[in-house]
C-alpha cells in the first residue's frame, strides 16, 4: 500500500521527514489521501512552518524506517475523525516546531529539547489556521 508523507529538502543531503513530538514519542504521519496531506501542508505553512513537498512512498518503507529510529508511525485514513486531543494533531499541526538544526537525532538528544506539542489542546487556535486557509 503506498501513502502520503511530508518532506523536507526533497531529493537533497538534508532530506527530512515531517514529525510531530508527542510526550517524548516523535511521530511521522502518513496520509492515506493526498489531499490531506496537501490540506496538512497548507496548514503548517498558515503557521510560518518551512513547507513540505508531498510524496507518495510505500507504507512498509516508512515502517521501517521509522523502527529503525525507534519513532512510531500514525496513519491517517480517509475521512479521519479525531476522537481525542492527541487524534486532533493528526489533522491539524502544532503551534511550536522543532528548529532545522535539531532535526538530527542526536543534536536533538544533545540539546534535550522537551516536547514541542502542549497537551492541552486549544480549539480556537486549530479553527484560526483554518479559517487562515480560506
Amino acid at each position: 500500500m503506498n501513502i502520503y508523507v511530508l518532506l523536507y529538502n526533497f531529493g537533497t543531503e538534508k532530506e527530512g521527514i515531517h514529525s510531530i513530538e508527542l510526550k517524548g514519542r516523535t511521530i511521522v504521519l502518513m496520509f492515506e489521501e493526498k489531499d490531506d496531506a496537501e490540506r496538512y501542508c497548507g496548514l503548517l505553512e498558515a503557521q510560518d512552518f518551512p513547507l513540505p513537498t508531498v510524496e507518495m512512498i510505500s507504507i512498509d518503507e516508512i515502517r521501517n524506517f521509522c523502527t529503525k529510529l525507534d519513532y512510531e508511525c500514525k496513519l491517517v485514513e480517509k475521512n479521519f475523525v479525531p476522537k481525542t486531543a492527541e487524534d486532533r494533531l493528526l489533522i491539524s499541526p502544532p503551534q511550536k516546531n522543532l528548529e532545522v538544526e535539531t532535526w538530527n537525532e542526536e543534536e536533538r538528544k544533545e540539546e534535550n529539547i522537551d516536547e514541542n506539542i502542549d497537551e492541552n489542546i486549544d480549539l480556537n487556535s486549530i479553527k484560526e489556521n483554518l479559517e487562515k486557509l480560506l
